[in-house]
């Protein structure tokens, strides 16, 4: 994200002695993306960040897939994803392609054994249910109902909850996940049509530094394996830093939706993008306000994209039978559009309340057998009068 921010201690020049309060020093590391070319931040650490005392097992966690070449339209009742106590052992894959993993999470327990970082993509959690607080090595974001949560890749974190009923749903994008550029001038500042602006960001604070050696798990997701390794300092020593890389919340409730005289298409939702997908935002709003306006969404062809919609709450305009949780996939190629008597009745209405989040895939996303546990079975018949 182009925004500035630092916490902490950190010299007045970069790559210049910095001493601790003993006269040793402290120990620099460039966070960056893209080779030197993208977001980086400086950190300032206490001990050496690459002390690994042992490297451990690795485990298979690449998705597989039980359905390659799905042509269906689906409906997960993504609520049937049953809780688990550890984070990461409850994030079960569902729909995913070479560019991007979607997974339902239902986590019980807070991150207290171990450390996590994703080396191979930036995570994009959004919190359906629960509230807690991210913590990092560059500082904690407290989040609750609605909120993204922005992992860049590589970030070092644990998730604690307030207490064990946590809903998420996540996605973690094999290319950088931005705001926007439409949104955005050349500055990289949002400019005043943007839906949400830098004030409604939750950056990191409340900097903790511990000054603990031992030995210390980390668990590391790298090339669809997971690794755990053991350093002997604890992975949160900064002391300092400053930068354009680090992790950030976004609260759905926030967005601010544009309307128009007629009904607007999907673009005008957007929230974050990647070069593969992008991610909208669907929130309460004011309908159009042409006096024929037809306020439900009119038939439409993703032909190049697949079109994944997660209900969070509210009332749905263009559904029939859904539910918070439900996980609708429109396949590329396949029109679809509002259940039947939704697109007439939505006439005269003044406005919707629903909440949803969409996830649009360049790619044909493939199903897990987790996908297949929660499949309705028939939701691709109920545009049948």
């Amino acid at each position: 994200m182009p925004l500035y921010h630092k916490l902490g201690k950190i010299p007045p020049k970069r790559h210049t002695i910095f001493k601790k309060a003993d006269g040793s020093l402290h120990y620099e590391q460039l966070f960056g993306t893209i080779g030197f070319d993208g977001m980086s931040s400086l950190l300032y650490h206490l001990y050496r960040p690459t002390m690994v005392k042992e490297v451990k097992s690795a485990k298979d966690v690449s998705p597989k897939a039980a359905v390659t070449h799905n042509i269906k339209s689906r409906l997960l009742k993504g609520f049937q994803v049953s809780p688990e106590e550890d984070y990461l052992e409850s994030r079960k894959i569902v729909l995913f392609n070479s560019d991007v993993n979607v997974a339902l999470a239902a986590p019980k327990k807070s991150m207290t054994d171990y450390f996590y970082k994703n080396a191979d993509a930036d995570e994009l959690l959004f919190v359906h249910q629960g509230s807690g607080t991210l913590k990092t090595f560059l500082g904690e974001i407290k989040f609750e109902y609605g909120d993204y949560l922005l992992i860049p890749r590589g970030m070092i974190y644990q998730v604690e909850f307030d207490s064990e009923d946590n809903r998420l749903l996540v996605a973690e994008s094999y290319s950088p996940i931005y705001t926007p550029k439409r949104y955005r001038n050349w500055f990289g500042q949002h400019l005043e049509h943007s839906p949400y602006c830098e004030r409604d960001f939750k950056l990191p604070q409340n900097l903790q530094t511990h000054d603990k050696k031992g030995e210390f798990v980390m668990k590391i997701k790298k090339q669809g394996h997971l690794h755990e390794l053991v350093y002997a300092s604890h992975p949160f020593d900064v002391v300092g830093w400053d930068g354009y890389n680090f992790p950030y919340g976004f609260s759905i409730h926030n967005f601010e939706p544009i309307t128009g005289r007629v009904h607007q298409p999907p673009p005008v939702h957007q929230t974050f993008e990647t070069n593969a997908f992008v991610v909208c935002s669907f929130v309460p709003r004011l309908y159009d306000y042409h006096p024929k306006a037809i306020p439900a969404p009119y038939n439409h062809s993703n032909i190049d994209s697949d079109e994944v919609l997660y209900y969070v709450d509210g009332d749905f305009m263009s559904r029939k039978n859904i539910d918070k949780g439900y996980i609708s996939l429109h396949p590329a190629g396949i029109p679809h559009g509002p259940h039947p008597g939704t697109y007439e009745a939505s006439i005269g209405k003044a406005k919707t309340e629903e909440l949803a989040v969409m996830i649009d895939t360049f790619k044909p996303l493939q199903l897990t057998q987790a996908a297949l546990d929660i499949d309705d079975g028939k939701y691709y018949r109920s545009w049948m009068e």
